[in-house]
Parts: C-alpha cells; structure tokens; sequence
C-alpha cells in the first residue's frame, strides 16, 4: 500500500481549455483529495489582445496576450483548487488554416515524440491514475487540440504506465440544444446555416457512446469562475452571459468516453476512479 494520493491528469491545448470541458471535474475530484494536474501545451499567443484584437491585426502582440493569459491561467487554478499546474508553453497554432500553423515553434509544427518525451517525463513524476485528454479529432478540429491528444496518447506509452484514459465529449442531444441556446444569449444572431447546424450535429457522440457522466453540478461556481478568469477571452465565452443559475443547468454534467482502462469497470460509470477506489 501507499499513501500516494489518487492523481488526475488533464492535458489541455490553451490557457482557458482547462476550465471549459473539465472544469467540473478538476475542482470536483480537487474537493474529494485528489491531486489534480493540469498540464497546458500552448501559451495562448494567438488569443485575443487588449480590446478584443485579433491575431495579425495592428497592436496584438503575441508575447503580451501570452503572458496575460498565464496569469489569467494561474487565477483560473486557484478557483478550480488544481493542485499542479505544468505549462510545455509551445506556441499557439491557432485556428486550422490560420499563418501561426506554419510557424516552425508552433505546437501544430512540434515533432510529436519531442512533446511526448516532455509530458512522458511529468507523467512519470506525477503518476496520474486516470489521464483525460481529446479525441483524434482535437474535439472540433482545432490544430493544437490534435496535437495535444496525439502528444498524450504517445506519452501514456512512452511511461510504460497504464492509467485510465479519457477523451473529452459532448452527448449528441446536448449539442442538438447549443445553437438554441446561443441564441437565447445572443439577439443578434443569424438565423442557423444548415451546413453550420449539421457540421454541429457531428461534433460529440451519441449518447449511448458514452461511457462516463461525472455529475459536477455542485461545482458549477468554481468551473463559472474559473471561466470568467480568462477575461481577455470573453467574447469567446459566451456562457459566461447566462449567469451562474442556467451555466449550471447547463454545464453541469461533465461527460467523457474511457479508451483505456486497467480495472475492467462497467460501463456507463459516473466516476472517473471507479475501479480504482
């Protein structure tokens, strides 16, 4: 036996990825005496600047929103409870097709066994019992996030440890819901594209494909305020428009599918650590 205490290890692309799928999860498993370490691949460069500037437009500076959006990191920590935060700060890559993708000190550029040895390293010191990360398909397509689940999935292998592992989701009638919501919170918005709508119907699973729902309702404040820790994103974030109430109506389940597992658990399971308390 051992007093080492059970360990999560989320791996997330950006500054502010961390709070918006596992959020929940993080303060959740952090209140129950888990260790929970974030490891963020990228420095969030290709985020907004001061004032809501994009990326190549006069006045965004890469190195400023960069460090900006560390301290907004280190704040959204501290409302999550997290208790190791790890930062391989890559560049950002930003959005699929963007000029950053190219760039030779992009994430997207970055050898996949380079950025596996480093966060097979800290999987080694750490010793994460369960390991949770994107699918393939980074979630959405986003370059960094690919890159994030491929430099984690060669990791896990590189340990020579055999954690639980996860993939982040979403069930397929909550994404049926989303356009809906958005604009309730947004009066401005067009009308739905029916590509847009049916490029949205693909995004997540079917519900019956999921294999884990980890209640997080309790914790929906802290994953709120961890949210609106990354301030300088805020137009991104637009649920942080629907106030604390409805985020936790709907943010409030947090879902994954397991894709690897040493215990042999059931499934559908509504803990992250079954098997392993």
């Amino acid at each position: 036996m051992t007093d080492r205490p059970l360990t999560l290890m989320a791996v997330h692309a950006h500054p502010d990825d961390e709070a918006t799928s596992t959020g929940g999860i993080l303060a959740r498993y952090a209140a129950e005496g888990v260790r929970t370490v974030l490891v963020t691949c990228t420095d969030g460069g290709c985020g907004d600047g001061p004032g809501g500037v994009k990326p190549g437009e006069p006045g965004h500076d890469p190195a400023a929103v960069a460090a900006m959006r560390r301290q907004e990191l280190e704040v959204s920590c501290e409302a999550l409870k997290i208790s190791d935060l790890e930062t391989l700060d890559y560049a950002d890559s930003g959005m699929m097709g963007w000029p950053g993708n190219d760039a030779a000190d992009a994430f997207w550029q970055t050898p996949v066994e380079e950025g596996a040895a480093r966060l097979a390293a800290l999987m080694r010191h750490y010793r994460p019992d369960v390991v949770v990360t994107y699918d393939e398909n980074g979630f959405y397509g986003h370059p960094d996030h690919i890159q994030a689940h491929r430099i984690t999935m060669a990791a896990v292998e590189m340990s020579g440890l055999t954690p639980k592992v996860y993939w982040t989701t979403m069930p397929r009638s909550m994404m049926g819901r989303f356009g809906e919501i958005m604009r309730e919170f947004h009066d401005d918005m067009p009308e739905p594209d029916p590509v847009e709508t049916a490029a949205m119907a693909e995004i997540g699973l079917p519900d019956d494909e999921i294999t884990t729902w980890v209640d997080t309702t309790e914790f929906s404040g802290q994953k709120y305020d961890a949210l609106a820790a990354h301030a300088s994103q805020g137009e991104n974030i637009f649920f942080l428009r629907m106030g604390k109430e409805r985020f936790a109506e709907f943010m409030g389940m947090e879902t994954f599918v397991r894709v690897q597992d040493p215990t042999g658990a059931p499934v559908p399971e509504k803990d992250l650590f079954t098997g392993l308390r």
